[in-house]
């Protein structure tokens, strides 16, 4: 079956509250009351939102308030009555709202849009198994195989799957504690890949999302979306940019992410996020991870950026000059993003139109 569906992402600190309480689990609360079909709680590395202070686990003083992403997935009745308490409970921080379509059962192998590239992204349990491996090793593995451009496994910290609970805890083995495998690739191998992922999963939550490939391995493929300014209705667009890259790459002797956050701050562009992975893979690199026996981490990791159109193409200059050698750049239209702090509101979670000939 597939179904037209909203994902709701807040970006948010380690530290930030509402009502006395931690606003991550305030919201997480908030998904499993409403039974949302799969959420999950990720932990980022480093980042900057609207206040433009920086968080990352790089400095001790710093490590204590890192950014999350609280994430909601499911169809557009159920995430629509979300919002009001959403955006009561996060007086501060960002909110974004994105289309994408849900995939379950057995339908669904030709679904493949009329756009640059697909965004396929899919929930399972952390310890779910296929054929005595860990799933996401054999996801990841089927991906490579069929040529899909990157993909990457994040751990997943609190979620929902099937609108029940599923909680980190220390001392357990968080077997149902959700992990996203995000993938992005070429229409054609994504749904090569996908026929043989369904088949592998015994339940798993998929999405299927526009997105386009702007950079591979340094090589310039195409610029990033441009929607315009507003819709019809005067709703804004709105545009994020994903940057894939290993914990190893450098930019003059800094991790790429790092120096990436550091640049976009001091140019004041409206936030950036940074998420390890687990495992995963860009370009023509073999999949690669965290490894017991490794003094080095060589990891994925994603970068975040959300701004205006016109703004992001002074952003993309930046991210092109400093992918010029590896990475892998996407670019995604946002068609409701509300960004909130001390005195100031920008956007709304009203949905802009939908932007070009593919309907989604």
């Amino acid at each position: 079956m597939v179904e037209e569906g909203l994902r709701l992402t807040a970006y948010i600190g380690e530290r930030d509250r509402a009502d006395g309480r931690l606003l991550a689990d305030a919201l997480m609360d908030l998904f499993e009351r409403h039974k949302v079909r799969t959420s999950v709680l990720l932990r980022g590395i480093e980042g900057f939102g609207i206040k433009h202070r920086l968080q990352t686990e790089r400095l001790l003083t710093l490590s204590e308030d890192l950014p999350l992403l609280a994430i909601a997935l499911d169809t557009e009745a159920r995430i629509e009555p979300l919002l009001e308490e959403v955006r009561a409970l996060s007086r501060h921080g960002t909110i974004t709202l994105e289309r994408a379509r849900l995939l379950s059962g057995a339908d669904g192998a030709a679904l493949a849009p009329g756009s640059d590239a697909i965004k396929l992204t899919v929930y399972i349990g952390r310890q779910e198994r296929v054929g005595g491996r860990a799933a996401h090793l054999e996801v990841v593995d089927c991906l490579h195989r069929h040529g899909v451009a990157g993909a990457s496994v994040l751990l997943g910290l609190d979620g929902t799957q099937q609108g029940a609970r599923r909680r980190a805890r220390f001392f357990a083995r968080n077997v149902d504690v959700p992990l996203m495998i995000q993938s992005v690739g070429e229409g054609e191998s994504i749904m090569r890949a996908l026929e043989e992922v369904r088949g592998m999963l015994s339940d798993p939550a998929i999405t299927l999302e526009r997105v386009r490939v702007c950079k591979r391995d340094g090589a310039l493929l195409a610029e990033p979306l441009s929607p315009p300014a507003e819709d019809a209705a005067g709703l804004a667009y709105w545009q994020k940019l994903v940057v894939y890259t290993s914990e190893q790459s450098r930019h003059d002797g800094q991790p790429v992410h790092s120096a990436l956050v550091r640049r976009l701050r001091a140019e004041g562009a409206a936030g950036a996020t940074a998420l390890r992975g687990q495992w995963g893979y860009h370009g023509g690199h073999r999949p690669h991870g965290e490894a017991f026996w490794s003094i080095r981490r060589h990891v994925p990791v994603l970068t975040l950026l959300l701004d205006t159109p016109a703004n992001m193409r002074r952003w993309f200059e930046i991210v092109d000059e400093m992918t010029a050698e590896t990475g892998l750049v996407t670019s995604e239209i946002v068609p409701a993003l509300r960004a909130a702090g001390p005195g100031i509101e920008h956007g709304g979670l009203e949905l802009a139109a939908r932007h070009g000939r593919s309907p989604w």
